[in-house]
């Protein structure tokens, strides 16, 4: 079963973390994982360019060390990056430390006070520890773009109904997820422009929590 929409039962769990942002504007806040990608990047680039989108590009370590020249195209576009781990670990499957210094790894490429964990697993242990150096971004809804059992007509279906204001929303700039994702953005993109939705980074977001911090 494909869960669209996060469950309040997890937003309890990690209260913390962002899950989706407060507020009465028509704004959705587009975010990307896996990447950075010579190709598949650009392209959402380009996608975002045509509504004067912005969105957050939630980076691994491992890629963004041999594609700095794309990083640095996110960023000139007016765009965000934010930490998605070196290596892409499993948080129920790794230990607090090596998780952690995987992280730590990613730093190391990625500046950025934004973390996702991959496949938002994460122990408490490892929330602890993290969120004292990060704010962790979750999501309000996922697009299951990488899922190549996924009918991506219905997959948009789902994540059009589900996006409301403030929705974190999760695509995926990987080579897994291109073909559902060339066939989803640009309609959905199409889709909340025509209803007067903007499209913005989190770093607003960020500033706005920082001053009330």
């Amino acid at each position: 079963m494909r869960i669209y929409k996060s469950p309040t039962i997890l937003r309890k769990v990690f209260p913390e973390a962002l899950w989706k942002v407060d507020t009465n504007e028509k704004k959705i806040y587009l975010t990307f994982d896996d990447g950075p990608h010579e190709e598949i990047t650009m392209w959402v680039l380009e996608e975002l360019k045509k509504y004067n989108a912005e969105g957050t590009f939630f980076c691994l370590g491992k890629h963004v060390r041999h594609r700095q020249q794309v990083v640095k195209n996110i960023i000139a576009a007016g765009h965000s990056i934010g930490n998605h781990s070196f290596n892409h670990l499993n948080g129920w499957k790794s230990s607090p430390g090596e998780y952690v210094r995987d992280v730590r790894s990613a730093s190391e490429w990625i500046s950025s006070p934004l973390f996702r964990p991959p496949y938002g697993k994460l122990k408490f242990s490892q929330y602890e520890s993290l969120k004292q150096h990060f704010q962790i971004v979750m999501w309000d809804v996922l697009s299951y773009d990488w899922d190549i059992k996924a009918d991506p007509g219905k997959s948009l279906k789902n994540v059009i109904k589900n996006t409301e204001r403030g929705s974190i929303v999760v695509f995926h700039d990987s080579v897994k997820a291109y073909k559902n994702l060339k066939f989803m953005l640009p309609r959905y993109l199409e889709k909340f422009s025509e209803k007067g939705y903007t499209f913005s980074t989190l770093d607003p977001v960020m500033e706005a929590r920082a001053k009330v911090g």
